[in-house]
């Protein structure tokens, strides 16, 4: 039996919301079995919101998800950090509604994770194991899920610029692989984009700090963490936006040009399309967990 896993202890951070510009403290929490990721904001009398495809809203440069008129943005970084550390159940505390995006990266909440310790439960971990493809397009972007005996990723981006104008990577998401190559590597925005965010009221927490800022002839940060950073982070948010699946997913995504909107509405396809998928209690050694819900949490949730 695999087992779920939670933390060992609480732990907690204060960081900027991306968008917001707010302060915000953000604690996580130990939780039972069956009890899956959910998102409490403290601020408004301690509404949980469960991290499904059936509370997302607002996707906007980044995730969210509301329930009851409660709602809580940008949680693909923690999400992806938590999945591939392969927690189940958490409870993830935030007295504002925008995780915060401390260095634009996965890297800091695995290290709280990591701080925290993760614990097995005694309760059976389930599997979405994909056994015939499901995808989708939207003009020239692309996302597609193929069987496979393991969680991989191949995703390539493309932009209009010097530095960007094509990366890709393929990589078999493990918690090693996700630690080493995947998590340090942060968002990333272009400078001519900076002022029109900041107009519409995104953006205001961000900075060179946080953000990697693209400008017309090169990076304006120091140094990128990664020659491809870019399509790695790209890769990160994808792990992130997949666990709203509600499983721990055995397949191969491949992702062209993709982003939140339709990440997220892939995985809102994935579980629609029941005849490609089928639930099994052990992955094949090794095996990643790529989302956070375990299969006995119901899948409509109020």
């Amino acid at each position: 039996m695999d087992p779920q896993r939670t933390l060992r202890r609480p732990i907690s951070c204060v960081g900027i919301g991306l968008h917001s510009g707010n302060k915000v403290q953000l604690s996580l929490k130990p939780a039972p079995a069956d009890f899956g990721i959910r998102f409490r904001r403290t601020d408004l009398g301690d509404h949980e919101i469960p991290a499904t495809v059936q509370h997302l809203a607002g996707i906007q440069l980044a995730t969210g998800l509301a329930r009851n008129e409660v709602s809580v943005e940008t949680v693909e970084h923690l999400l992806a950090a938590l999945v591939s550390l392969n927690v189940d159940n958490v409870l993830v505390e935030l007295n504002s509604p925008e995780v915060p995006i401390m260095d634009g990266s996965a890297a800091p909440f695995v290290y709280l994770i990591q701080e925290a310790g993760v614990k097995s439960l005694h309760a059976p971990r389930q599997y979405l194991k994909i056994v015939r493809p499901i995808a989708i397009s939207r003009g020239d972007k692309r996302i597609a899920l193929y069987p496979s005996d393991h969680f991989k990723v191949t995703y390539s981006v493309s932009y209009d610029h010097p530095l960007l104008r094509h990366q890709s990577r393929s990589l078999r998401i493990t918690e090693d692989s996700f630690i080493d190559d995947i998590a340090p590597a942060r968002t990333f925005t272009f400078l001519k984009d900076v002022e029109m965010l900041r107009q519409n009221g995104l953006a205001l927490g961000g900075s060179l700090e946080n953000a990697i800022v693209l400008g017309e002839s090169g990076v304006l940060n120091n140094a990128l963490r990664f020659q491809d950073e870019f399509v790695r982070h790209k890769i990160l948010d994808a792990v992130g936006d997949l666990a709203l699946v509600g499983y721990p997913v055995i397949g191969h995504l491949v992702a062209h040009r993709a982003g939140h909107a339709l990440h997220t509405e892939f995985a809102a396809k994935i579980l629609e399309d029941v005849h490609a998928w089928r639930l099994v209690e052990a992955a094949t050694e090794s095996a990643p967990v790529v989302a956070g819900l375990p299969a006995s949490v119901p899948r409509l949730a109020n």
